[in-house]
């Protein structure tokens, strides 16, 4: 994870740097390139819209490049996408050694991958982990539609979070 910077700074930074730290958020080429050819902005606030537009819809190879950045819940980054940093922080309410939890996650995730041809994904970030199986239990009852779009939904969340912690 870059060391956050402000307005001034990230509207000033040179492209392909802006770049790699909003691929660090979400790894969507067509949204690191809205959200950076939107510069300059005045404040968070035209940040924030510009990047929530761009995330609102996502086609398919755009979801599967943003999902391939995410490790499955649970589980340790294991892949330079994964953005261990962020990832660690994130899942931080899921801790590894309770052997019951890792269990439930690990046969919740086989179930979604199942269902969904696809990883698990939820905006980890404040849950624990009681709260997380408890909404991966939800989902799994979703049709492929509704999951698709909270899908998305948890995307847009993790890279708003993200995007917060590289511009301050």
């Amino acid at each position: 994870m870059s060391q956050s910077v402000s307005i001034e700074d990230f509207n000033s930074l040179p492209a392909d740097e802006v770049g790699e730290r909003l691929a660090a958020c979400l790894p969507v080429p067509r949204w690191v390139d809205t959200v950076r050819d939107g510069r300059p902005y005045a404040a968070w606030p035209a940040l924030e819209e510009t990047a929530t537009t761009a995330a609102a819809d996502l086609d398919e190879a755009e979801l599967e490049t943003a999902l391939a950045g995410h490790p499955r819940i649970g589980e340790r980054a294991s892949s330079p996408q994964h953005h261990a940093a962020f990832s660690a922080k994130e899942q931080s309410g899921v801790d590894p050694a309770d052997a019951e939890v890792a269990r439930e996650l690990a046969a919740g995730n086989a179930a979604y991958e199942e269902r969904f041809d696809r990883v698990f994904l939820i905006r980890a970030a404040g849950r624990s982990a009681p709260e997380i199986l408890a909404e991966l239990r939800r989902r799994l009852e979703n049709d492929d539609e509704a999951e698709r779009a909270e899908t998305v939904t948890q995307l847009r969340e993790i890279a708003l979070l993200r995007l917060r912690q590289v511009v301050a």
